[in-house]
């Protein structure tokens, strides 16, 4: 899974303890990002350069790097990370990940306000996520009684599967409240 625009702020979000190269950005991912977001090297590549294309980077050789490019992050890019990061966060596939980024990255937010606000923020989205996915399956139970017997057994799986989601979204909202506590 890789969307340009999260990949770029995961990336800015590394940049904000020092300069790296695009093997450093890889290493990154792969030392830990990777368990909840998966970047291939293609789009880590096409992401620098259009961080480098906005002014969110800058770009320098390294010291004895033999063409090694290190990457470091502007004024413009920390101020776009930032308010990346206290930005809600949208209902739809991928909130869960933006959600567990933004926990990563957290600790990089100097300000103690903005990382809860950060947090509340996240709490609120999936709260209200749950809150639509409750409506949805409260629905579905009434109509249950409905569906034509040839389709009970798709059903049952697909109300399995809103089960699923309503379990994750309420473990989630239980994180963050650990998460908030600490």
């Amino acid at each position: 899974m890789c969307d340009a625009g999260l990949v770029q702020f995961v990336i800015l979000g590394l940049l904000l303890t020092g300069p790296l190269s695009l093997y450093d950005v890889r290493r990154h991912f792969s030392a830990g990002i990777s368990l909840f977001y998966s970047a291939s090297f293609g789009s880590l590549q096409r992401a620098l350069r259009g961080l480098l294309a906005d002014g969110s980077v800058t770009v320098s050789d390294a010291e004895g790097g033999r063409g090694r490019k290190l990457y470091a992050i502007t004024e413009q890019g920390r101020e776009r990370w930032r308010a990346w990061m206290l930005a809600p966060i949208p209902d739809g596939s991928q909130a869960e990940t933006l959600a567990l980024a933004k926990v990563y990255l957290l600790g990089r937010l100097d300000d103690e306000t903005e990382r809860r606000t950060v947090l509340d923020t996240i709490r609120e989205s999936v709260t209200s996520a749950l809150g639509s996915l409750g409506t949805l399956a409260a629905e579905l139970d009434g109509a249950a009684a409905t569906v034509p017997e040839s389709l009970q057994t798709a059903f049952a799986y697909q109300r399995a599967t809103l089960a699923y989601g309503v379990r994750a979204h309420e473990v989630l909202v239980d994180w963050i409240d650990e998460v908030r506590g600490a």
